[in-house]
């Protein structure tokens, strides 16, 4: 029966971007099911593929190959991902083959081997004696998700709402902003829990490891016990990572969590997907064809039907348009609770300081680190740049300091050290400016570490922490000390932070960066949400103009203001989220005979092109309307597979919405 089968091989060439079918031999029949991994003869050689349905008859008229053999017969990919990876290739002008690799890990033949109900229980054991009145566990899970969550969603208006459409089984979707110091992973796992009480699977994306060891304790308190959700990150190992790929793959857990990969993972009755903090760059997959974690939920939210929750302090103008086009509700806290829970914010000039612009910690950042010492509590420094002095400058002109061999920019390591080159390593103990010919270096940009060293001596008796990309700290104790770090590594202090120190805020809102202004305060409201309230004492100084609308976001505790702005801002200029946009960059002739060969959208433009500071290297913008997106992409896609069957000399990289346009 159904003898052909219908197999998408794992071949990246464009023009291939489509399956074949073969002939399935008896002794395969049984274990050539839908979604097992196979091999093929394809084009004269042996490649993998995986078999995506099984059929009666094939529409091809010449003669059918057989396969080669079934690697296994452990259905890794299921109809819904296979599916969904069509969907996020089509939208990226990608090729299904590459977009199934980011979905299913590599095969561990051992881990495979296992029984499928060895490794972990099946968590729908639980609900079923729960939900039949004989719970195997002190608590049933409907229990659970009833009993705590009211006071942590309960302080957003519409917060208990959504977790009730959550239990009754409907599907609300909602961008929620989180108040400062809100314990985020024991909200998320409150509306995991309401979702896994129906019997439904829930899919969580967070952006690193460290949020994702806080949502996965948060869930095992939640759920009780092992067993009953896996934690995915490519960190774990092939073995560890594969067998929890599994026991999703088998539906033995229906609650998954993960890092950006995770977003593609197989969740059986999926009810539910979240993710925390959609602007970190860290959930935009860096491999073709580049998908955002974001989005692959928000396509799997439309394809399945499920909830959908984007949460975060701040908010993007992604997310934004969501709100405002009526896709998700806007779930925020009103503005007692926002002023019940916010530290006070206090931008430098505000206190009359003749020396608040020229100092990098002005008195007023000083005051309000020595009185957080003196009641007993932490102070938190965020620092925009790592290392001890990443850029020197001739003392005398002020001329940057150069590698005489690769002219890359040259920086000290310690304070006694000799300055080297950060991009080839040379030590430079000889350098002379080429302007002035002085020998003396000044440090033009601070990091962390030199950071650190200053105000150990300007705050005597308090230990110093750092916490970065060499060591980054989970948490630091409710006691005096003195913690630097760089955006992204702040340690969550017992008890919040008596004070916290925003430096160098230049080097973050003068980047070259369409969404320098969104970063700026997402770093920003990530390390004043570790604050403690105004009325406890907490106090953030930044050390930026207090008429900034990021620091009037911040001030007031505002980002959806800030968000809308951003977002209308970007639709009077025409870039993303309102027009679809996609980048084209590789050598000048290649991207020009793309360009050609592309039938565009009407109405697209073409922005450039220019030169990427890399040799021989030069990108193109399209840019096209939103309602053209698709549109777009599918003409690239059609261009590109032409190019790559002519065999055209000369790779160019398409990337659709990127997010670096400048």
């Amino acid at each position: 029966m159904a003898p052909v089968a219908r197999v998408v091989v794992e071949v990246g060439l464009p023009h291939l971007d489509r399956p074949f079918d073969y002939l399935v031999a008896a002794a395969d029949d049984v274990a050539a099911q839908p979604g097992v991994r196979v091999r093929v003869r394809f084009a004269g050689q042996l490649v993998g593929g995986f078999l995506l349905e099984r059929m009666e008859r094939s529409e091809h008229d010449g003669r059918l190959a057989y396969l080669d053999r079934v690697v296994s017969a452990e259905r890794v990919l299921t109809p819904e991902v296979a599916d969904l990876c069509r969907l996020v290739a089509d939208r990226y002008a990608g090729t299904h083959a590459d977009v199934l690799r980011l979905a299913v890990p590599p095969r561990h033949a051992r881990v495979e081997a296992a029984r499928a109900g060895a490794e972990t229980p099946h968590p729908q054991a639980h609900t079923d004696d729960a939900l039949s009145g004989a719970p195997s566990a002190p608590e049933s899970a409907l229990d659970r998700a009833s009993s705590t969550d009211g006071p942590g969603w309960d302080r957003y208006r519409a917060g208990a709402a959504f977790l009730r459409a959550l239990r009754d089984g409907r599907a609300p979707r909602a961008v929620w902003g989180a108040l400062p110091g809100e314990d985020w992973p024991a909200r998320v796992a409150d509306a995991i829990a309401a979702v896994h009480s129906t019997g439904r699977g829930a899919l969580a994306v967070v952006a690193d490891a460290r949020d994702l060891d806080r949502l996965d304790a948060a869930l095992t308190a939640k759920l009780g016990g092992p067993g009953q959700h896996v934690a995915l990150n490519a960190a774990l190992g092939p073995a560890e990572r594969y067998r929890r790929f599994l026991a999703a793959a088998r539906g033995t857990v229906r609650i998954v969590t993960g890092t950006r990969a995770a977003a593609l993972a197989p969740v059986e009755n999926l009810g539910l997907v979240v993710i925390w903090d959609d602007g970190d760059d860290l959930h935009a997959e860096p491999r073709a064809p580049y998908p955002h974690a974001r989005q692959v939920l928000l396509t799997r939210a439309e394809q399945t039907g499920c909830a959908a929750l984007v949460g975060g302090f701040t908010r993007t103008a992604e997310a934004q348009q969501l709100v405002e086009a009526g896709w998700a509700h806007d779930l925020v806290a009103d503005r007692a609770a926002v002023r019940d829970r916010a530290p006070r914010v206090v931008p430098v000039g505000d206190d009359n300081d003749p020396a608040a612009g020229s100092a990098r910690l002005p008195t007023v950042a000083w005051k309000a680190a020595r009185a957080a010492l003196a009641a007993g509590a932490p102070v938190l420094v965020q620092v925009p740049r790592r290392g001890y002095v990443p850029s020197v400058a001739c003392a005398r002109c002020g001329t940057p300091a150069r590698c005489r061999r690769c002219q890359g920019p040259l920086a000290l390591s310690s304070g006694t050290g000799i300055p080297g080159c950060r991009w080839c390593g040379h030590p430079a103990a000889d350098h002379a400016c080429e302007t002035c010919g002085d020998r003396r270096l000044r440090a033009s940009v601070v990091g962390a570490r030199r950071t650190a060293e200053e105000l150990g001596r300007a705050f005597a008796g308090a230990p110093v922490r750092t916490s970065g990309r060499d060591a980054v700290l989970a948490t630091v104790p409710g006691e005096p000390a003195v913690v630097v770090c760089t955006p992204g590594a702040e340690p969550i202090a017992d008890g919040g932070y008596g004070a916290v120190l925003l430096l160098d805020s230049w080097a973050l809102l003068t980047r070259a960066d369409l969404r320098a202004t969104e970063e700026a305060t997402r770093r920003w409201f990530a390390a004043a949400a570790l604050a403690r309230p105004a009325h406890e004492g907490g106090q953030v100084v930044v050390v930026a103009e207090g008429g900034l609308a990021t620091v009037q976001a911040l001030v007031r505790w505002d980002a959806a203001w800030l968000a809308a702005r951003e977002l209308a801002e970007r639709r009077e200029l025409g870039f993303p989220p309102a027009a679809r946009i996609a980048s084209l960059t590789g050598p000048a002739d290649a991207v020009a005979d793309l360009v050609a060969a592309t039938e565009l959208p009407d109405g697209a433009d073409l922005l450039g092109p220019v030169d990427t500071g890399e040799e021989g290297q030069e990108r193109i913008l399209v840019r096209t309307s939103r309602s053209a997106g698709a549109a777009l992409a599918a003409a690239l896609k059609t261009a590109v597979a032409v190019r790559s069957a002519r065999k055209t000399p000369g790779t160019v990289r398409v990337q659709v919405d990127p997010l670096e346009l400048l």
